[in-house]
C-alpha cells in the first residue's frame, strides 16, 4: 500500500473537521486501536488526535465540527490518522503533547504519556470550595519531592500548587529528565524546580520535605506482557513494577520516613495493588483517594503514621 498516494487521495475528498473525526473514528475501529492515554474510546482518541494537531482546545470539538480545513492542514490530519494507525502509538506521541486537567506537557517517546491520578486529585483538592481536607495548606509547603518524575508534569503542578515550595524531582533515567527539563522551561518553574538522576531517594542525601509526591512504576509482569502495541510504545522501565507490581512502593514506604517531615505526608499511586498493600502492611493507616476512574489507585499516608517522630528539644 502506497501510504502517501493514500493521505494525498484522502485529504482530496475529506473537507471539514468532521469529515477527518468520522473518517479516523472508522479507520481506529477497523483496525482494533487500543487506547488508555487520556482517552477512552475511538471518537474520543480521534477527537484528542485531530484537535491537538491543529492547536486547538482539546475539550471543544463542537464548535470546530463544520470548519472547512487549509489544505495543508487536510494532509497534516490525513497522514497523522494513518500513521495513528500504522505505528499504533499514542497520540500523544504524534502530536508531541499530553495534558493533565488542561495543562499542556511536552512528550515523546523518552516518557510514558502523562495520565496520573494525582493531578487530577490536586486539581479536586486545592480547586474546591472548601479546600482539601487531608493534604496540606499549599502556602505551608516549603518543600515538595516528585519521585519518579518521568515528564515532570507533577513536579510542574507542584511548584505551581505550592508556590512557596522548593521543589526537587528526581528519575533514574536521563532521557526522561532531558524531557522534563522541557517542561519546566515550558512553564517557567526552573528556578523552583531541580532534577536529579537517580534511583528513587538516593540523590537527595538527607534531604526532609513536607510533601512527597510519587507516581512511580506499578505494573505487574503478567500484565506487562499483555500490553497492547500503544503501551509496549512506551519505556517498559516506568511501568516495571516487579513480579506484583509493587516492588518500588514497598521501597518508599520503607524510604520516605527518613525523608518526610514531622507535619509531612506521601501521595502515591499504586494501579490495583490495594489489598496486596494492606495485608502486607497492617499497621500504616492508608487514606485510599477516590477520583473520576477509580477509587482506591492512590493513597495518602502521614508522616505520623510512617513512625516519623517529633524530635524533643
Amino acid at each position: 500500500m502506497n501510504n502517501a498516494l493514500d493521505t494525498d487521495n484522502i485529504a482530496a475528498e475529506l473537507v471539514t473537521l468532521r469529515d477527518y473525526w468520522r473518517y479516523a473514528i472508522s479507520r481506529f475501529n477497523a483496525a482494533n486501536l487500543s487506547f488508555g492515554h487520556g482517552t477512552t474510546t475511538a471518537g474520543d482518541d480521534a477527537a484528542f488526535l485531530i484537535l491537538d494537531s491543529l492547536d486547538l482546545p482539546i475539550d471543544a470539538l463542537d464548535p470546530f465540527l463544520d470548519a472547512r480545513l487549509l489544505p495543508s492542514e487536510r494532509k497534516l490530519l490525513a497522514e497523522r490518522i494513518e500513521m495513528r494507525v500504522t505505528t499504533r502509538k499514542p497520540s500523544s506521541y504524534l502530536t508531541g503533547r499530553a495534558y493533565i486537567q488542561g495543562v499542556r506537557f511536552h512528550v515523546d517517546e523518552r516518557v510514558i504519556v502523562p495520565r496520573s491520578h494525582i493531578g487530577e486529585i490536586l486539581f479536586t483538592e486545592y480547586l474546591g470550595e472548601n479546600g482539601s481536607s487531608f493534604l496540606p495548606d499549599p502556602l505551608s509547603v516549603e518543600s515538595a519531592v516528585d519521585i519518579c518524575t518521568g515528564s515532570g508534569c507533577l513536579a510542574v503542578l507542584a511548584a505551581k500548587f505550592f508556590p512557596n515550595a522548593e521543589v526537587d524531582a528526581v528519575d533514574l533515567s536521563f532521557d526522561a529528565l532531558q524531557v522534563a527539563a522541557l517542561n519546566l522551561a515550558e512553564h517557567n518553574v526552573e528556578d523552583q524546580v531541580t532534577l536529579h538522576q537517580g534511583d528513587l531517594f538516593a540523590p537527595l542525601g538527607k534531604k526532609k520535605y513536607d510533601l512527597i509526591i510519587t507516581n512511580p512504576p506499578y505494573v505487574d509482569h503478567e500484565a506487562m506482557a499483555a500490553f497492547p502495541e500503544e503501551f509496549q510504545a512506551e519505556p517498559a522501565m516506568a511501568f516495571d513494577g516487579g513480579e506484583d507490581g509493587l516492588d518500588i512502593v514497598r521501597s518508599l514506604l520503607a524510604e520516605a520516613p527518613k525523608h518526610l517531615n514531622p507535619d509531612g505526608g506521601m501521595i502515591c499511586e499504586i494501579g490495583s495493588g490495594r489489598e496486596i498493600l494492606e495485608e502486607e502492611f497492617p499497621d500504616l493507616d492508608f487514606l485510599w483517594l477516590e477520583t473520576a476512574e477509580s477509587q482506591d489507585a492512590v493513597f495518602w499516608i502521614t508522616a505520623e503514621s510512617l513512625g516519623v517522630r517529633v524530635k524533643k528539644k
